[in-house]
């Protein structure tokens, strides 16, 4: 298809000769009956006919020019016009990418530091991964966000701005204060299962173990291996002790004592993926880094073609004339009484 002006329903033009039609064939009694059905104003027209002949045919050229341009106009929408831009190639490496977060009350925990500043679990995440999305120029990527269940923030897509978008966005509690991996995992699976194999892959960032949803994260892996889904699981979380204010002073605590690392070592291995472990910014930027080395599969780039619709451009001021004319018509008419 070639760039420029496109009709996407050329057929509807056959309409444009109708009201012509209407009026050379339609028995004139006829006419004067059923006018209002056919033009809601039409019946206007005859009424300022006869209220005052000198401007009524003034008045009767105005309304038939504009009944014509009104006509013309909904035609001209009902052909639904596009503009096609010149095609473009979409680099693609055939990879589908789902980034699947964990959203639990825990990711509040501020073990990690940044530019010299304690951030939590969760700004470490989207310092990291922000700049690691608007590097998968050619992947298709989606967001998965989990609490208590797992929802689908954003669909695979090649608009790698919107997705660390949506990911900046995300707040802790969003979907809930406990830990969906099973059905993260599943919902996953669900996205990517319609997508070519090889290059399905997910990125899963937990800081704990699975404590809801209706899902073993075991049994999803072994979905997941099925599908053809390779899983890459990141445990977040600070391996040093913590020091935490109590009521009989400070104490040192693991911040990381509920993170399921054997579980996440299995689910990389059931699905072919890798296990990581996130304990401090640094490490986490070393990850997403070998991540960007993990293997594409190449393909042909996709050829794309922006369409921009102009039928708003015709619909609407024929909205708007017809709105002018009713309008017209009502103030036009005399009062009784």
């Amino acid at each position: 298809m070639e760039s420029g002006l496109h009709l996407q329903w050329p057929w509807m033009g056959l309409l444009l000769p109708l009201p012509w039609l209407v009026g050379r064939f339609m028995p004139a009694g006829k006419m004067a009956r059923g006018s209002a059905l056919l033009v809601p104003f039409f019946g206007e027209l005859l009424q300022t006919e006869q209220r005052d002949r000198p401007p009524r045919a003034r008045f009767r050229r105005i309304w038939l020019l504009l009944a014509g341009l009104i006509w013309l106009l909904l035609v001209g929408g009902a052909l639904r016009p596009q503009w096609l831009e010149k095609p473009a190639l979409q680099p693609s490496t055939g990879r589908d990418l789902l980034l699947a977060v964990d959203l639990s009350n825990s990711m509040e925990t501020g073990d990690f530091t940044w530019q010299g500043r304690q951030i939590n679990r969760l700004q470490a995440i989207k310092v990291v991964a922000g700049p690691f999305i608007r590097r998968r120029t050619g992947d298709r990527l989606g967001l998965i966000l989990f609490g208590d269940h797992a929802y689908l923030q954003t669909p695979l897509t090649f608009d790698l701005e919107t997705v660390a978008t949506m990911l900046r966005e995300a707040e802790i509690g969003l979907a809930g204060t406990r830990t969906a991996i099973g059905e993260g995992i599943g919902l996953a699976v669900r996205r990517l299962r319609d997508r070519p194999q090889p290059g399905r892959a997910l990125i899963l960032l937990t800081d704990g173990a699975n404590t809801a949803g209706t899902v073993e994260p075991h049994k999803a892996a072994q979905l997941a291996a099925q599908e053809g889904v390779r899983i890459y699981p990141i445990g977040v979380g600070s391996t040093k002790p913590m020091e935490v204010p109590t009521i009989f002073g400070s104490r040192l605590i693991n911040p990381s004592e509920d993170l399921d690392e054997p579980g996440l070592q299995e689910i990389a291995r059931l699905t072919g993926g890798r296990y990581f472990r996130a304990s401090d910014t640094e490490v986490m930027e070393e990850i997403y880094q070998e991540l960007d080395r993990l293997e594409p599969t190449l393909s042909k780039p996709e050829q794309y073609m922006v369409r921009t619709e102009l039928h708003p451009w015709l619909l609407g001021p024929a909205l708007l004339l017809l709105l002018w004319l009713a309008f017209i018509s009502q103030w036009r008419r005399p009062i009784h009484g």
